[in-house]
């Protein structure tokens, strides 16, 4: 078999995994978001909130990148400002209480929580990946901040993809929610209640 022949069938697998991944998260996303902001009115659960649209959109910052100079980090966009922005309305529309609202420090995620104004912006490491996944220190102190948190109202984390990825194993889109239910017996400390789709 030729090498054209071979990357061409790698291209195709690739393809259709793609494919079932993106209609599986999907059907994920709408199909439960009824039980998402359900759960969250009634408070003592958890939205885990990935940052409004920062191109490209994926991977990490730019090489020499900076905590305090926001002026060397992936950013939002006027996209992604507006993301954030309608997600504070629909928390505020839905009639969602925030007990408290975490961000990881990185800029995009502090930008994203202060632009939807349902409460004081705390930072907090445990919302940042693990450097090194085997160790995963900040991954148990997230852990244990969902599975102790009981209210009241909701607990809002805003945060990165990995992050998300590392606690519940899949990677969410810029400004979707993840609702989960705190269960101190679980493996990540909650279970998943259902996916809320990036507001428009």
């Amino acid at each position: 078999m030729t090498e054209s022949r071979i990357l061409s069938q790698v291209a195709r697998v690739a393809l259709c995994v793609l494919g079932a991944v993106l209609i599986a998260t999907s059907g994920m996303a709408t199909g439960d978001s009824g039980d998402g902001w359900a759960a969250l009115v009634a408070g003592g659960h958890v939205a885990l909130i990935r940052h409004g649209n920062a191109p490209p959109g994926y991977g990490g910052d730019p090489p020499g990148f900076k905590i305090d100079d926001c002026t060397t980090q992936r950013n939002l966009d006027e996209l992604g400002r507006q993301q954030a922005r309608a997600l504070g309305e629909a928390f505020r529309s839905h009639g969602v209480r925030v007990g408290r609202i975490l961000s990881s420090p990185w800029c995009r995620c502090l930008e994203t929580a202060r632009l939807m104004a349902v409460g004081p912006v705390e930072s907090s490491w445990a919302l940042i990946p693990d450097r090194e996944p085997s160790v995963g220190v900040r991954l148990l102190e997230l852990k244990e901040i969902v599975s102790r948190w009981r209210g009241p109202g909701t607990l809002v984390l805003v945060t990165h993809a990995f992050t998300v990825r590392a606690l519940m194993g899949f990677l969410p889109r810029q400004g979707e929610i993840t609702v989960l239910k705190p269960r101190a017996g679980s493996p990540a400390g909650v279970d998943l209640v259902g996916m809320i789709e990036t507001p428009e």
